[in-house]
């Protein structure tokens, strides 16, 4: 038993050391550790940070009755030019019975009024031929017959206008014929013939009719995280691209950051304002989506780097890159670092555009003939 149990122990040890002599055999067999190297090369770096939003026209004019009543008819429709004066549509009013009633008891003092001054001035003509009043009293009630004229045909006009909303020699002023105020594109028209609409008073802000803008001054309008909100500043430069035009980006310029955040699921969101070039005559619908790309900083045609090869030292946490010297033999340079995009960096100084720059990356032989 006891054999069996030493020639056990001596097999186990021979089989261990076996196991040793190969794993070293093996591990001296390996290929050496090689690193791939880079280049720097000239690039144009911007920092940005990404807003996103809507265009939006700078200002939308609401158009809204003088009076209230039904729409009887619309002369637009969205998406037509209209100039300042041309007319959208007309009101047919609905008057009101109290109002009514008092402008018609009006227009019978009026003409009860004008009999009685008539009759006056009839007696006073007919003793003044006669030579039997002066020519003042005369005249005094020729006076007032006339007042009591013109007091029964206002009473007669302001009873139509309360009956219809216009009467005979107001022309263009009609309270029922509605204008356009501004030049510019009709955006929507919210009614539709057979609407009832209120008029816009101190009470009440009114029924729109019509929405109206001009369309070549156009702005983005966005949001920024509370964390953004500090790194930008009116009158930076703004790269606009719209979802619904492809390959096509607009410049703007930030002209508008809210003072005040507003908190949305939970974070504080600014609101932010930048308006579109001018010269650029692309038509963009009001409210299409938008992506704006706010640029913190511009480097152009710079000597960049990778921010991959970039290591920082452990203690003082300066940067550094390890450029090749010789076959697989490396220096340590420190560099100077700018502007980032947070793909590539710019340096400064430190290196040459010639100079091969190590990669992290481990690579075997084999892998590294691959690529």
């Amino acid at each position: 038993m006891k054999r069996f149990v030493t020639i056990s122990i001596l097999v186990l040890i021979a089989v261990a050391f076996i196991g040793s002599l190969y794993y070293l055999y093996a591990k001296n067999q390996e290929d050496p550790t090689v690193y791939e190297t880079e280049q720097p090369s000239r690039q144009t770096i911007m920092k940005k940070t990404v807003a996103t939003g809507n265009i939006v026209p700078k200002e939308e004019v609401l158009i809204k009755p003088n009076i209230s009543g039904i729409i009887d008819e619309i002369y637009i429709e969205a998406g037509e030019r209209v100039n300042a004066g041309d007319l959208i549509a007309k009101i047919r009013v609905i008057p009101n019975v109290s109002s009514l009633q008092s402008a018609k008891d009006a227009v019978q003092s009026a003409k009860i009024n004008l009999d009685d001054q008539r009759k006056n001035f009839e007696r006073q003509n007919a003793l003044f031929e006669k030579g039997v009043i002066s020519a003042n009293e005369y005249e005094a009630a020729d006076v007032a017959f006339k007042q009591a004229q013109q007091n029964y045909r206002s009473a007669q006009q302001n009873y139509e206008i309360v009956r219809t909303g216009t009467t005979s020699g107001l022309g263009t002023a009609a309270n029922t014929m509605i204008r356009s105020t501004v030049s510019g594109m009709v955006l929507d028209v919210p009614v539709k013939v057979g609407n009832q609409v209120i008029e816009s008073n101190n009470f009440n802000e009114g029924t729109t009719i019509a929405i109206l803008a001009d369309v070549n001054k156009m702005i983005f309008e966005g949001k920024v995280d509370e964390s953004e909100v500090g790194k930008i500043k009116e009158n930076l430069p703004l790269e606009v691209t719209v979802g619904a035009i492809e390959n096509k980006t607009f410049d703007a310029i930030l002209d508008y950051i809210a003072p005040k955040g507003i908190e949305e699921n939970g974070a504080i969101q600014f609101d932010i304002e930048g308006t579109l070039d001018k010269a650029d005559t692309t038509f963009i619908r009001a409210g299409l989506s938008a992506n704006a790309s706010i640029i913190l900083a511009r480097a152009d045609d710079v000597l960049a780097i990778k921010e991959a090869l970039v290591q920082f030292d452990p203690k003082t946490q300066q940067p550094f890159v390890e450029v090749a010297t010789g076959d697989q033999q490396f220096e340590r340079r420190d560099i100077e670092l700018g502007v980032s995009d947070g793909i590539y960096v710019e340096v400064k100084n430190g290196i040459s555009e010639g100079d091969n720059i190590k990669v992290w990356n481990q690579l075997k032989p084999a892998e590294f003939n691959a690529q």
